[in-house]
């Protein structure tokens, strides 16, 4: 027998400005939205230039490392989002702990 869904799992909340791109911000101060799937390339020397995948380049404020790690941010928030919508449990993993020989 079918039997009608249940109502769609809770979508997380954003760590970051936007869900569809990445905010940074330009030398001037303004912030600029950026695919961060378009990004081809990071690069500092001394100011951090983002290539994208059509040539343009952005010149942006913040440094690679940061840069870099608001495209991981990104991208993780969009498989938990996927995996959220696929129904799955968002359980905590359990930490590891370093187990000697004599608790064994």
């Amino acid at each position: 027998m079918w039997a009608a869904p249940g109502p769609p799992a809770p979508v997380p909340a954003s760590n970051i400005e936007t869900d569809f791109m990445i905010l940074l911000s330009r030398l001037n101060g303004s912030e600029i939205g950026v695919n961060a799937d378009l990004i081809e390339r990071v690069e500092s020397n001394p100011d951090t230039v983002l290539t994208m995948i059509d040539g343009t380049k952005f010149v942006v404020a913040e440094d690679s490392r940061e840069v870099v790690s608001r495209i991981i941010d990104f991208r993780a928030r969009i498989i938990a989002t996927a995996d959220s919508y696929a129904g799955h449990q968002t359980e905590r993993p359990t930490p590891l702990q370093l187990v000697t020989e004599q608790e064994r």
